[in-house]
């Protein structure tokens, strides 16, 4: 066998090994696989409900629907403080230490904060509906439609710190139940609108519901969990246990900043396209994507296992296992998406082909979009390691110099170049500020670990 033969089997040797040997991989991954499971057959279902809608709207009428739910996403991420991970850190390491009462008021906390801000981000897009469908989806007549979708964030009040505690709690089965039966319940309408022959509202009734599913179910599982930890009396706890107020909020505060920065930047490239180019544009756009998502989707469950224990790892700083979970995700992250990527290139005109002839044109900037989502679906512990080691700015500062030159560069260059000129300043975003982003968490440990090292050796 010659040396690329022998290299691959002591590669994949290696990953067996690291996972026979290693508790803390295998649970992230047995949890990672109770979401996994739900997403596979989620994306299957997502892939097939594109097409059908592609098919049925067609390009510009993708398009247009893409641009509404992007809409009402954005605003509510925009006002949203990414409790799901104020609740992991703070709730998590309140549990971990058994202060009951300190992490009930924590979560007590951040669901009132996170309800508030879902009436604000609700109130907002019915203000700007009427712009966004002139200026976005170019049809003033879908105002109501940008509305109607808008009530999804109402449905999410307290959706991302029911998230935050399933996590802490290890409780990942039952989501992946309901992630699962949100997608079967959005693909079934959306077929009997394809077969039917129906039309946006249909079809955007459809996400809706889904959506509807998620929200609540998510937070009913949440609020089951804190009975079952902190008994049913959890949410008359008083906020004089909670951690010093500044703090909580320099927290929610920079990890909303960071949200907003992220989701203006890279999340919403649909309205981006929308305002720069045409629906047509954006339809390739979200094809492009969709197809994409067949790389992430198998990365995304990791994303919320391996959080809490980065997070456990830091506090008890233990950098040794650190640095090894780190390493070995990042092994099977690179492992499956470079085998996706290939994938792609060689079957990506194959796949554009099931929506239609049309949008054949979005191959080219799905391979500008694949680069930089490649490299950040391998690199998925970014920011989650920063957060465990108390730095939340410092993803922010870096995300939002980073856009600002991304949006810059785009007001200049993408009206006049178009589409693929977009997509090129998506990936070179994810691979310069994702790049600092590692480098400052890996200086980081390094720092820690050495001053531990010191005060031991006194």
């Amino acid at each position: 066998m010659g040396k690329p033969g022998k290299y691959r089997m002591n590669l994949l040797s290696s990953m067996w090994n690291n996972l026979v040997n290693d508790k803390l991989l295998q649970k992230v991954i047995r949890n990672a696989g109770y979401l996994l499971s739900s997403n596979v057959l989620s994306m299957g279902l997502s892939i097939v409900q594109s097409i059908l809608v592609g098919r049925l709207l067609g390009v510009a009428g993708f398009g247009v629907i893409g641009t509404i739910t992007v809409f009402a996403t954005t605003l509510n991420k925009i006002f949203s403080f990414r409790m799901n991970e104020l609740v992991v850190k703070y709730f998590g390491e309140a549990a971990t230490l058994k202060e009951n009462d300190k992490a009930a008021a924590i979560v007590k906390a951040a669901g009132i904060g996170e309800i508030t801000s879902a009436v604000l981000s609700f109130l907002i897009l019915v203000i700007l509906a009427p712009f966004a469908a002139e200026r976005l989806a170019d049809d003033p007549a879908t105002t109501p439609l940008f509305i109607l979708y808008g009530t999804i964030i109402l449905a999410n009040f307290t959706y991302e710190t029911a998230i935050g505690i399933i996590q802490v709690q290890n409780h990942f089965r039952s989501q992946a139940v309901i992630n699962l039966i949100s997608s079967i319940a959005t693909a079934s309408i959306i077929a009997w609108a394809y077969f039917t022959q129906k039309g946006l509202l249909e079809i955007l009734s459809a996400y809706i519901l889904g959506k509807f599913i998620l929200g609540l179910g998510t937070t009913l599982l949440g609020w089951s969990e804190m009975n079952k930890v902190l008994g049913k009396d959890w949410w008359k706890t008083n906020f004089s246990s909670l951690p010093p107020i500044k703090e909580l909020f320099s927290f929610a505060f920079s990890t909303n900043i960071s949200n907003t920065v992220i989701h203006l930047v890279r999340d919403n490239e649909a309205l981006w396209i929308a305002w720069f180019l045409t629906p047509v544009d954006v339809g390739y756009t979200k094809t492009a994507l969709a197809i994409i998502n067949l790389v992430q989707v198998p990365i995304t469950p990791f994303i919320s296992t391996s959080y809490p224990e980065i997070n456990n790892a830091v506090i008890k700083k233990n950098w040794k296992l650190l640095r090894r979970l780190l390493k070995r995700i990042t092994l099977i992250s690179g492992t499956w998406t470079g085998i996706s990527v290939v994938g792609l290139a060689l079957f990506g005109r194959w796949l554009l082909m099931f929506y239609g002839a049309e949008f054949l044109p979005a191959f080219k900037p799905m391979l500008l979009f694949l680069v930089g989502l490649g490299y950040a679906n391998i690199l998925f512990w970014n920011r989650p390691l920063l957060l465990s080691l108390g730095l939340p700015m410092v993803p922010y500062r870096i995300s939002l110099y980073c856009g600002i030159a991304k949006i810059g560069l785009a007001f200049l260059l993408v009206p006049r170049f178009g589409l693929n000129v977009e997509a090129l300043l998506l990936s070179a975003f994810f691979l310069i500020s994702i790049s600092l982003i590692v480098l400052r968490g890996f200086k980081e440990v390094k720092i820690r670990e050495q001053n531990l090292q010191e005060t031991s050796a006194i």
